[in-house]
This record gives structure tokens, C-alpha cells and sequence, in this order.
């Protein structure tokens, strides 16, 4: 369960930062046999079941210790502990001295990894912002759906087209101020949509 780039990492680090960052690393390993160690970002992380349960990392000055979820961030907050930016969780760390009594951090270390055992946490990080809305449908020009009809072959390979590719032909067309150009446009159209063609068929592929 231990990576090799993490005994790497802690090797590369100062001497005040060694002893943290090992200490740290006992200590997770005590609250959760089963963990992982991976390096994300340039820096060691601890997971369970593909899950992010922590980070630590090492500084020329300090260290940090991240304890990651919602749960965890509210359970350091009613205990007043909990930090923030590129503090990690505890804030910044210079000595042994600078974190919790070990019985404490390792009861921290134990919440962390139960709430991913119980399935009450599944993902490492909560959605970030809402999801977006889905587009509307899309309107094929009149013009356009009447050259379709006369053209069996481009009107079943339109259909089988993507939302994104029909709505290039749809945009393309609508914009055209002029009736003449909205013409030509069309029977271009229908002529690259009947030869399995994409609007933008010369330069991507849809």
C-alpha cells in the first residue's frame, strides 16, 4: 500500500520536514491498514477505494496536512482546528509540536477513512458548480427541412447526425441575412450532409 514516489518525496525534503511528513504518514497508515499512497500534483495523497482521504505536503519552511471531504471540514471547524488555503487542514506546520496530540490526529485520520467505509462519501470532491443545462433541441430551419424532404439520403444521414453537428448546419443557415445567401447555403448543405459531410468537415471531425 505505500508508493515508492512518496518515500522519494520525503527524502527530497528538508530535515524539520522529514520527520513531519513521516510522522504524518505513520499515523494514516495506523487509522487505515487499507489505504493507498499515490502522488497527485506533485505531492503525496492517501486514498481508499479510489477515494481521496488526504494530502500532506512539504515546504522550505513548513509542512501541511490536508484531511479532505465536507464532513471532515465541518468536524475541524466545530473543533476549531481546521485552516485554510494553502494551509492544508491544520494550518501551517513547522515541528511535531505545531499538530495535534497524536491520539487527535490519528481520531481525525479514523473519521476520514470511516466516512468513505460506510459509503456516506463516494467521490473526493463534492461538484463544484451545478451542472449545465441542457441545450434545447434543435430547430432546423424551415428551408432547410423542406430541402431535406426532397433529399431521402441527407435527411437519414441528418438525423444520425450529433446534436452539436446538426446545430452547425441549423446555426450556419439561420445566420445568412440575405435570402440568396440562405439558399445557396442550403443546397451546399444538403449536398455535404447527403456525402456523410459535417459542417466543419474540412477541418474536425464531428
Amino acid at each position: 500500500m505505500r508508493d515508492t514516489r512518496v518515500d522519494a518525496y520525503i527524502a527530497k525534503g528538508q530535515p524539520f520536514a522529514q520527520e513531519i511528513l513521516n510522522h504524518m504518514r505513520e499515523l494514516m497508515h495506523l487509522a487505515c491498514p487499507e489505504v493507498e499512497e499515490t502522488i497527485k500534483w506533485g505531492m503525496p495523497f492517501f486514498q481508499l477505494n479510489g477515494v481521496i482521504l488526504a494530502n500532506m505536503a512539504g515546504f522550505k519552511q513548513h509542512c501541511s496536512l490536508g484531511l479532505w471531504g465536507a464532513e471532515m471540514a465541518s468536524i475541524l471547524g466545530g473543533d476549531g482546528t481546521s485552516a485554510s488555503g494553502s494551509m492544508g487542514s491544520l494550518g501551517r506546520i513547522e515541528s511535531l509540536k505545531d499538530l495535534p496530540k497524536d491520539k487527535v490526529l490519528l481520531g481525525y485520520m479514523k473519521q476520514a477513512a470511516g466516512f468513505v467505509q460506510s459509503g456516506e462519501r463516494t467521490k473526493s470532491l463534492a461538484p463544484r458548480t451545478k451542472p449545465k443545462a441542457a441545450k434545447p433541441p434543435v430547430e432546423v430551419p424551415a428551408e432547410l427541412a423542406a430541402a431535406l424532404k426532397k433529399n431521402k439520403a441527407a435527411a437519414k444521414v441528418f438525423a444520425d447526425f450529433s446534436p452539436s453537428c446538426k446545430r452547425e448546419y441549423t446555426e450556419w443557415i439561420a445566420e445568412a441575412k440575405r435570402e440568396e445567401t440562405k439558399t445557396k447555403r442550403v443546397a451546399q448543405a444538403v449536398e455535404w450532409i447527403a456525402e456523410g459531410k459535417q459542417r466543419m468537415w474540412k477541418y474536425q471531425n464531428c
